[in-house]
């Protein structure tokens, strides 16, 4: 039984979807997450155009994309998931294109709008879906190891956007990591996202009838909550409600902490610092996945993640401006927790929520901190602008309105305790 069990492993097909994942988020993000600021400094530079107008299409880029996240579960239903996202590649393609060529300010909404809807198909739903229907008891682990990608287009992409638009334009550089996102993208739905457990005669997590004893937590999960009987339930409402109020705060700071610091530590070396915030998250999320295993109530590990956001904001506040490394310290806190924000709320959900109610569940509260999340920027840009800089240039009430932020995100997560958890023994092989 031992040779059988190591061929069924090694054979197992969800380890290539864990790294199709991986990869498709590294587009995704890299491409609709991490590039608008990029993109917003390039269309500034050649137009001329108010920085309020072009962030305003920043925003719009985000908002729209809740549309298509709102409707992902009936997209996938009805076109399937692989048609689904090549459609979501072939708009991001075009759009980032319209957004190196546009001449006119409703161009750059066009643009906007058609990146916004596209970039989503390649996010954290679609994400969750791919690796969810291969992964059940090894869900955790899974989803860190695929949202990884996350981090790492942040990692290769935000260099990458340099390099090519220095070497080649603007338009030029869009155009190639435009037919690059599609060329990947077709090429991992034809030979990946086409397969499923079903037609593969496998099954989730590679497991296969044996006799190894295992003991783990099972949730004792309630009926579904069809139409608005999840909007009002409880478990819905501290997980929507943690994970947008989290990414709020999340994304305020990480559009203005270069801007801050820049001024006291050089922008080479706070570039730096921002790129190691961004691994910190990849060390984070596997934290966080042997947290889960071990302590199984994920709405603690998610809690727990911005409470050390919650330290390492306030390390920014108190030392960041004086001392390198305690600025440093302060940036790995924060960014530990970048990652967690959209990789537990999923587990979460896959806890707390009938198995039939879990991709609703996803694609709402995703879909809603994204609403949210779209106007951070300017609500921080705002209070920044409106606050007395401290010594050093580090701006209190700024970084106080983050911490207190982090906890009531915390404290949204905790609200909720979370259905009884029986214990079962299963036979995996």
């Amino acid at each position: 039984m031992g040779a059988s069990q190591t061929k069924q492993t090694s054979t197992f097909f969800g380890v290539w979807v864990i790294r199709a994942a991986f990869l498709l988020a590294i587009l995704g993000w890299g491409v609709g997450f991490y590039g608008p600021p990029i993109y917003l400094a390039e269309v500034a530079q050649r137009t001329n155009w108010s920085l309020s107008l072009i962030s305003l299409a920043v925003t719009l880029h985000f908002l729209v994309g809740t549309l298509v996240i709102l409707n992902l579960p009936r997209l996938y239903a009805r076109a399937g998931l692989p048609a689904t996202t090549v459609c979501g590649a072939v708009l991001t393609a075009i759009g980032v294109v319209g957004w190196s060529t546009v001449q006119e300010p409703w161009q750059l909404f066009l643009a906007a709008t058609l990146t916004g809807l596209g970039w989503v198909t390649m996010g954290a739903v679609a994400v969750n879906t791919i690796v969810a229907a291969w992964y059940h008891k090894n869900r955790p682990a899974a989803l860190s190891k695929a949202y990884n990608g996350a981090s790492v287009g942040g990692v290769i992409f935000s260099p990458l956007w340099v390099a090519l638009i220095g070497g080649m334009g603007f338009a030029g550089a869009a155009s190639i990591v435009g037919v690059m996102v599609i060329i990947i993208v077709l090429l991992l739905a034809r030979y990946v996202f086409t397969k499923t457990p079903e037609n593969t005669g496998q099954v989730p997590d590679g497991n296969g009838s044996g006799t190894t004893q295992v003991r783990h937590l099972e949730p004792s999960r309630g009926q579904t909550l069809p139409g608005p009987a999840l909007w009002r339930n409880w478990a819905f409402i501290t997980l929507s409600a943690g994970m947008a109020i989290g990414l709020f705060a999340q994304i305020g700071l990480l559009a203005h902490l270069f801007n801050i610091f820049s001024p006291v530590v050089g922008a080479q070396q706070m570039g730096w610092l921002m790129g190691l915030g961004t691994a910190c998250a990849i060390g984070g999320r596997a934290i966080a996945a042997r947290a889960v295993q071990q302590l199984g109530n994920r709405r603690t590990v998610a809690a727990g993640g911005y409470l050390i956001q919650a330290f390492g904001t306030a390390t920014l506040l108190l030392f960041g401006a004086d001392n390198v490394w305690l600025l440093t310290l302060g940036v790995m806190l924060f960014g530990s927790g970048i990652g967690n924000a959209t990789s537990i709320p999923p587990l979460v959900a896959q806890s707390d929520f009938a198995p039939e109610d879990v991709p609703r569940v996803v694609a709402l509260t995703v879909a809603i901190a994204q609403g949210t999340y779209a106007f951070a920027p300017a609500v921080f840009g705002l209070l920044q602008s409106n606050t007395h800089d401290y010594p050093g240039g580090v701006q209190g009430a700024f970084f106080a309105a983050a911490i207190g932020i982090q906890i009531l995100a915390a404290a949204a997560y905790l609200a909720y305790r979370g259905p009884r958890a029986t214990i079962r023994v299963a036979d995996n092989a």
